[in-house]
């Protein structure tokens, strides 16, 4: 008896640069994804803070999909912090989430303190990698609506 190997397959890998690199590879993830849990329905949002006067002094910019809001980046002026305005903004994404009918909000932080700020607001942590960035720690937080 004759056993024929199976044709080898060949491929190859390239890099891609520029403003639709990996395009490809995220649509089709998301298709892939999208058939076993149902569409992301992604929608970004932001949230600005601006003081009396009409100047920017804070905000939050993020996403909601399945159905929950992730907070990618909050800033606060350095001569707004510990007075009550991140708690605000926190405070509004978390109306905006339950707005939305999102079952929880979900944010990830390199500072020591600000992953005291978020536990203060009923966030608890849900992962760590540690040296990332190169000695510290990136810590993920969550809080379930």
């Amino acid at each position: 008896m004759t056993q024929i190997a199976p044709e080898p397959k060949f491929f190859r890998i390239a890099r891609e640069a520029g403003a639709d690199a990996g395009a490809q590879t995220a649509a089709r993830l998301a298709e892939d994804v999208a058939a076993t849990f149902g569409p992301r329905d992604e929608s970004p949002f932001a949230l600005a803070a601006h003081e009396s006067s009409g100047g920017w002094i804070g905000g939050i910019r993020g996403v909601i999909h399945w159905r929950w809001l992730y907070v990618a980046q909050l800033f606060v002026a350095p001569g707004w912090r510990g007075q009550g305005l991140g708690r605000a903004l926190l405070a509004e994404a978390e109306s905006l989430a339950r707005e939305k009918n999102c079952v929880g909000i979900y944010l990830d932080t390199f500072s020591p303190n600000a992953e005291g700020f978020y536990r203060a607001q009923g966030f608890a942590v849900a992962g760590r990698i540690e040296n990332f960035p190169p000695g510290a720690a990136r810590t993920f937080l969550s809080k379930p609506l």
